[in-house]
């Protein structure tokens, strides 16, 4: 199968988590395309069985040129197997008012795209304080503190769960490869 993993991020870690799915799918031997949608102009989407879209949300919305992405190819994505890998911080968490607010998000973002995944795996994100600048870094902090969080100032902390997430990958890619023989 031939793969695409697009991509928009903002302080690293949703790059981070499409670089890790690229290699996961490639070491599995299929075809992948690992692509910042900033770079995505002229893409031919007709080149590949399956998608995967990543993003992170920031401010309750995603990337505004993951979103343009999204909404361009809205139509193509509906005709192939698709995955959106939704990265966030409250993903790590179990308060239920969180949930709320990224499955709130998530309506929003399919509603200004028109583009409903096939599937969604909200992925734990990151603090990326070697990224933020000093107001971030306080309101970041300012977040954790809200949480009961306890970070560190000025060191990173990451919450993503790389098993969860090679579990979806390879539970997606499974399917549509069972998909794809069964239509053979």
């Amino acid at each position: 199968m031939i793969l695409l993993i697009a991509y928009a991020t903002t302080d690293g870690q949703t790059r981070k988590i499409a670089r890790f799915a690229a290699d996961r799918l490639a070491g599995q031997g299929h075809g992948v395309e690992l692509l910042n949608v900033e770079d995505a102009e002229g893409l031919d989407l007709s080149r590949f069985d399956g998608a995967i879209l990543a993003g992170s949300l920031h401010v309750g919305g995603f990337q505004k040129a993951l979103a343009r992405f999204a909404a361009a190819e809205s139509g193509r994505l509906a005709q192939m197997p698709t995955l959106f890998l939704a990265v966030s911080l409250s993903a790590a968490g179990t308060d239920a008012e969180d949930w709320v607010g990224l499955r709130r998000c998530l309506e929003e973002f399919q509603a200004e795209t028109g583009w409903t995944p096939g599937q969604v795996e909200h992925v734990a994100g990151a603090f990326r304080f070697s990224e933020y600048d000093f107001f971030r870094a306080w309101a970041m902090r300012r977040i954790a503190d809200q949480k009961g969080e306890k970070v560190e100032p000025g060191k990173d902390r990451e919450y993503t769960d790389w098993p969860a997430l090679i579990l979806a990958l390879d539970g997606w890619v499974a399917g549509i490869t069972r998909d794809a023989a069964s239509a053979s």
